[in-house]
């Protein structure tokens, strides 16, 4: 946790990876060497804080613990500096809302814009990224940290009301609900400028008479909309519609989890005998390539580390 923090810029950013050497920087292509500091991702380390202190609460007083505090304490700091970045650099248009920053600009060379600062990379968001857009996953992030931000100010003796007043709001039901909540889906999803109707085509390129045809560049797969977006809910199920499970944002007695137990029971969208799909096989995007190169990769295939989340979550709800 520490290494990682060291990396923290004097604006509060950390970067996505660290591609040192030739040999590293030979496997990545070179739009992706470059990290820009106005783009986040998922503050997964704040998992590994609640569990340090879950630990420290449960036995404030055993060897194991005795570290816990000089470190949180010496990590403070930037702690607060890294929240703060988050907390300026990711909101959106409206109160208490959040956006990824870092879509795909070239929207008519992908089927869906990918959002690869949230981690979730080809997972499908808005069809046409804006300012307007909410992400759900970012709000539950942001709950999440704000409360184990108040709770290592709470231990350490430093002021923690702000956070705490930050996570009360941000964890909310009914404003996470106006926010986020999709009757038509029947659950928690992204808003933005938006269509479904969209899919790839290959490029009408002009030969003129007579000339050879390899002489001229092979045509592109390149999106088509075939009907203009409009603001809405995004009304894809899947990972990102779990976060407020996932995450423990929804209280033990939310009418949602209903919604979203039935949605990951269903084989027909996310239940499978492995694991959890990461897009349901209802969707128009399921196992939907995203350019004639990029085979899909949040669009149904299973992943370990959100179905760990989800088992998590499930005894934590089990036990509350």
């Amino acid at each position: 946790i520490a290494h990682w923090i060291d990396l923290m810029n004097v604006e509060g950013w950390i970067p996505r990876e660290q591609i040192l050497g030739d040999e590293a920087r030979s496997k990545v292509p070179a739009e992706f060497i470059v990290q820009h500091n106005e783009n986040a991702n998922p503050p997964t380390l704040f998992l590994a804080l609640q569990e340090l202190i879950e630990q420290l609460s449960s036995n404030p007083v055993g060897a194991d613990a005795q570290p816990t505090l000089p470190f949180l304490r010496r990590l403070f700091p930037r702690l607060k500096t890294w929240f703060e970045w988050y907390n300026t650099s990711q909101t959106g248009l409206l109160p208490n809302s959040y956006r990824w920053r870092g879509r795909d600009k070239d929207t008519n060379l992908f089927l869906n814009p990918k959002t690869l600062t949230s981690g979730l990379d080809d997972y499908p968001r808005a069809s046409h990224p804006s300012a307007d857009e909410r992400h759900v996953d970012l709000h539950c992030w942001m709950a999440l940290s704000s409360g184990i931000m108040a709770s290592i100010a709470q231990l350490l003796g430093e002021p923690h009301q702000d956070y705490k007043a930050s996570h009360d709001v941000l964890s909310d039901n009914d404003r996470l609900d106006e926010l986020h909540w999709s009757d038509q889906l029947r659950a928690f999803s992204d808003f933005g400028n938006h269509t479904q109707s969209v899919s790839l085509q290959r490029e009408k390129l002009y030969v003129p008479p007579g000339q050879p045809r390899h002489q001229f560049p092979v045509a592109r797969l390149v999106r088509s909309v075939h009907r203009a977006p409009k603001l809405q809910y995004v009304n894809a199920l899947g990972y990102v519609s779990l976060f407020p499970f996932l995450l423990q944002i929804l209280q033990p007695d939310s009418p949602k989890l209903e919604h979203i137990f039935r949605d990951m029971r269903d084989p027909k969208k996310l239940w499978t005998p492995y694991g959890l799909r990461s897009l349901s096989k209802a969707d128009p995007l399921y196992m939907q390539r995203n350019t004639e190169h990029d085979a899909p990769y949040w669009r149904g295939p299973i992943w370990i580390n959100i179905n760990y989340l989800a088992v998590r979550a499930l005894h934590h709800y089990g036990n509350t």
